[in-house]
């Protein structure tokens, strides 16, 4: 699984980087993203594109976000 991470990054390009992987992604691939807040709009638009995705929250205030392209 790929995962990138967009901590320290200037907004808007965290949601950039991780909506480009995401739109990346074959049926069935996953990725997880690593963000400093919780990711809001970027799940609007994952859930938008038809991805299914997970958050799991870490003990700094970061949040894990897996997304996964279904498989067709």
């Amino acid at each position: 699984m790929n995962r990138l991470d967009l901590r320290g990054l200037p907004m808007p390009e965290p949601l950039q980087r991780a909506l480009h992987a995401a739109d990346a992604l074959e049926p069935g691939q996953a990725l997880q993203v690593l963000t400093a807040l919780p990711p809001i709009p970027l799940l609007q638009a994952l859930q938008d594109r038809g991805l299914r995705w997970r958050t799991e929250p870490l003990a700094d205030g970061g949040v894990w976000v897996a997304i996964l392209r279904p498989a067709a």
